[in-house]
């Protein structure tokens, strides 16, 4: 999508460039940065090679379900992931079955991973970015994902959409508060205080 310079900037896949051992000396984690590993070519032999260090994977970059096939997810399932995080940016892709196909394979059930969702990005009304954004978080939560919305252009947000940003970001107002529509966002008060200081 248009608002992603990653693949201006550095490409639609990662190419091999150097072997793990190039880098790694004994570390216990490893930060792998790499933007879309899952469309790199040479994954299988970058997998192998993350899983026989025994050290902790963090794929900072994310892993794309768009992209992730049976061998993926077996590769996944053999190292020491820290954490996983995913996206789901745009509402027209259709992405459930990959989630749950994921989730039905991925071994750590209670630890799934992070899912990005961007909102305000589209020229739609705000209700319809609201009810968007809805239709990711809500499935995404009940798979057992921890759905994070991120906002484009956050200077030109509406208070709507600040609002639901706070509603599913803060875990315990997510947790506690689990339907959208229920959520009463928290009035901002003026602080100004007046009195009188002194007297004639």
């Amino acid at each position: 999508m248009p608002f992603c310079h990653v693949v201006p900037k550095e490409g639609r896949a990662s190419i091999k460039v150097a072997d793990v051992s190039d880098f790694w000396n004994g570390q216990p984690l490893i930060e792998v940065c790499d933007p879309n590993i899952t469309a790199c070519l040479q994954k299988r032999e970058l997998f192998r090679q993350y899983k026989e260090t025994g050290a902790k994977i963090c794929f900072n970059q994310g892993i794309d379900i768009r992209l992730i096939n049976d061998a993926d997810i077996h590769d996944l399932n053999t190292m020491r992931i820290e954490r996983l995080h995913f996206a789901w940016d745009n509402p027209n892709d259709r992405l459930r079955d990959k989630f749950e196909y994921f989730k039905k394979n991925y071994v750590r059930k209670s630890n799934i991973g992070t899912v990005y969702c961007l909102t305000n990005f589209e020229d739609v009304s705000v209700q319809e970015h609201i009810d968007r954004a809805l239709a990711r978080i809500y499935p995404l939560r009940d798979m057992g994902f921890d759905p994070y919305v991120m906002v484009y252009n956050k200077p030109s947000v509406p208070k709507e959409i600040r609002d639901l940003q706070r509603w599913c970001n803060n875990k315990i107002i997510f947790k506690s508060c689990p339907n959208f529509r229920d959520y009463k966002p928290r009035q901002k008060t003026d602080h100004k205080i007046t009195g009188q200081t002194s007297f004639i």
